[in-house]
């Protein structure tokens, strides 16, 4: 019987416990072996064993990582794993489960590629300041590859359908193998000093990172930096890098797409060829029609400037000015001749003897005036003062003293108007219509 102190685990707690160990010791290693039971089912995961002569391991790569793969797994490979360790608990079985797969040789090819890439970038050898422009109508090219693969093929196809003009040059070399980088950069070296070529093409067709091992060659890559003529990198497929594609002045995906960015399409050199044409043949024109117009002024000023036109023109304005002499004669001769009538009529204005019938023809016209506005301004007057009497005499006093009545008065001349304007005892002056008379005022008995 176990001890009452002692933790008793199930299978499950117990594989439970050693996956934790195991994930907690090894977050992630890298194994190489050889590949055994490679099996890849319909759900797309990878799984095999990684083995070697005295042990093995279970592995499982996971879609999609598995379909990234550049090689097929077989058996009997020998390939590098990276991955975490960990432990299946359902049969107590650990596994390695893998972030990557990649053969055993081009593991360490990959990892001497990115020590190079990373030194010569700190160098500045990659820089895009230094990359040149290609020429737009380049006149004659060189393309290093092997003249027997595919991809001399294709640039020569592209460069004829697009642009036949162009004269390629095909400079022989191996594109794989231990002496390849070697005659790469010696052909590279010996075109660019030449002179002959505007650009210098570097072409192969895919491979595995080994098969392009050639072009990541330090010295070509030093070489391609230095060339005097731009370089152009067409190594490989799309996903394919290499040092001389960071290191050439323009890097092509494929040889085909190279061959297209390198020369312009003869369709589109005609298109605009046509339009130019039509452009010159405007400006022609018009210039044509401008100097028509130019020719057609200078004749009107020679025509203008010759002997007999200028004798005509003198002769009309000679005939001109006269015309407008001969009427500015009239004009004064008339003016003259109405000063003279007008002198003539002053003169005889002022003799004396026509001037003195004169002022006695105007006396004797002017003497009357004087008597008939007199008499017409008396009888105006006697008219007015006619007027004037009888508005007087309508509201004088008198008028009514001639109809009976009396005009009571103090001596002082008071006009008695009211009883009250008179005392008993006054002596009052009772005007009349042909006298005065004087009274006195008594009281009345019935008062």
């Amino acid at each position: 019987m176990p001890a009452a102190s002692e933790n008793i685990l199930t299978p499950t707690q117990l594989n439970t416990l050693a996956r934790s160990l195991l994930e907690d010791a090894f977050p992630f290693v890298l194994v190489e072996g050889e590949l055994g039971n490679v099996s890849r089912p319909a759900s797309g995961h990878l799984y095999f064993t990684l083995k070697d002569a005295r042990a093995q391991v279970r592995c499982a790569l996971f879609k999609p990582k598995s379909q990234w793969l550049k090689f097929q797994p077989r058996d009997g490979l020998k390939v590098i794993a990276r991955g975490r360790l960990t432990l299946y608990e359902a049969r107590g079985d650990y596994q390695l489960i893998l972030d990557s797969l990649e053969e055993a040789g081009e593991g360490a090819l990959r990892r001497a590629f990115e020590e190079l890439k990373a030194r010569l970038q700190a160098e500045g050898l990659f820089d895009d300041a230094r990359k040149r422009l290609l020429p737009a109508y380049p006149k004659r090219l060189a393309v290093i590859t092997s003249p027997s693969g595919a991809a001399v093929r294709d640039v020569l196809s592209v460069l004829a359908r697009r642009f036949p003009l162009v004269e390629v040059d095909v400079l022989p070399v191996p594109v794989q193998g231990e002496a390849a980088a070697a005659q790469i950069r010696t052909m590279l070296e010996r075109a660019g000093a030449s002179g002959r070529y505007d650009v210098l093409v570097l072409a192969r067709g895919g491979g595995s990172l080994e098969d392009l091992w050639a072009f990541n060659d330090e010295a070509l890559a030093r070489a391609i930096a230095a060339s005097p003529v731009p370089v152009v990198s067409a190594v490989g497929h799309e996903t394919d890098f290499s040092l001389a594609d960071f290191a050439a002045d323009l890097r092509a995906p494929t040889p085909s797409v190279a061959a297209e960015l390198l020369v312009p399409d003869r369709v589109d050199i005609g298109t605009r060829v046509r339009g130019l044409h039509q452009r010159l043949g405007a400006l022609h024109l018009q210039q044509l029609r401008n100097a028509m117009q130019r020719t057609d002024r200078a004749a009107l000023r020679l025509n203008a400037m010759r002997p007999q036109a200028r004798l005509l023109a003198l002769g009309q304005r000679q005939q001109d000015a006269l015309r407008r002499l001969q009427a500015a004669w009239r004009v004064r001769d008339a003016e003259w001749r109405s000063g003279l009538r007008h002198a003539d009529a002053v003169l005889r204005a002022t003799h004396p003897a026509r001037r003195l019938a004169a002022l006695r023809e105007r006396l004797a016209t002017l003497a009357p005036r004087p008597q008939a506005a007199v008499a017409r301004r008396l009888r105006d007057d006697a008219l007015r003062l006619h007027g004037l009497a009888r508005s007087l005499q309508a509201v004088s006093p008198l008028a009514t003293v001639a109809r009976g009545y009396a005009i009571l008065q103090h001596a002082d001349g008071r006009v008695v108007r009211t009883t009250g304007d008179a005392a008993a005892g006054d002596v009052l002056d009772a005007r009349l219509v042909d006298g005065a008379l004087r009274v006195r005022v008594e009281p009345r008995e019935d008062t």
